[in-house]
Formats: C-alpha cells, structure tokens, sequence
C-alpha cells in the first residue's frame, strides 16, 4: 500500500453514479463514483455542517441537503453558494478490487 493511503472500500461498493460516506480514521469523506472513475472530497459541507452523503449527485457535482450548495466532486471547488469555502479533496487510487484515499 502506498504512503499515507487508507482502505476505504471496495470497487463494488461504488455503484457507477452513485456517493457514499466512508471514514479515514476520524474524518467522514464522501465517495462518488462518475463514469466509473472515484472521487473523494469532505463530507462536512463548509457552509452549514450538512452531511453531503444525505444530498443530490447531479453530473460531477454534489448538492447540499440543507441549503442547495453545490460543490464540484473532482475538486471540492464551490460551484453554487451558499458555501464559499471550498471542501478538501482527497486523492484516490483503485489497487486491484481496493479502493484507497488520503488528503491532498
């Protein structure tokens, strides 16, 4: 395993256009699966708390549950406010059926 990556799954546990919460160690991360490719950004949204997991994929973005925010899942970048903080970004490897994470 490489450096500073974790386990956070398995391949089949990201269903093709789907996002799921997942942990490292003590940080909640949410996982999406675009196009077959997995992506990992916070699960805390910078704006109110929310749990993005709870909200909408819509494209490569993700919406926020409580107050519509959007923020694009290859990045963390904010796409819509009301957040203006953008969310970290984890950098993700797939090693055989693993799937790995660590923060960028």
């Amino acid at each position: 395993m490489s450096v500073g990556f974790v386990n956070i799954g398995r391949l089949g546990d990201f269903a093709a256009g789907s996002m799921k919460k997942a942990s490292i160690r003590d940080e909640h991360i949410l996982v999406a699966n675009i196009d077959g490719r997995i992506y990992a950004i916070t699960d805390t949204c910078t704006h109110r708390g929310c749990s993005l997991s709870e909200g909408r994929l819509e494209g490569d973005e993700v919406v926020c549950p409580c107050h519509g925010g959007r923020f694009d899942l290859r990045t963390g970048k904010v796409v819509a406010p009301p957040p203006k903080k953008d969310e970290a970004c984890f950098e993700v490897q797939v090693r055989g059926s693993d799937v790995l994470a660590k923060k960028k």
